[in-house]
């Protein structure tokens, strides 16, 4: 038997976002990548879901109204 670690993948928006660090919990994934998205820094984490051989969280957006 052998054991193999899943890699993670993050989804956002129809984009596939690389494990930034193995290392790094996903909310600081969530910080990583909300400087280049910053709606990431407000959006849900659902996940993980295993698919093939990776984790994969999704990040969704936020959905409120203004005023």
């Amino acid at each position: 038997m052998t054991i193999e670690t899943m890699a993670r993948e993050f989804r956002y928006d129809g984009l596939r976002l690389p494990d930034p660090n193995a290392k790094l919990s996903v909310d600081e994934v969530r910080t990583a990548f909300s400087a280049t998205y910053p709606e990431i820094a407000t959006a849900a984490v659902t996940g993980p879901e295993a698919v093939g051989n990776k984790l994969v969280y999704h990040f969704t957006k936020a959905i409120g109204t203004k005023g």
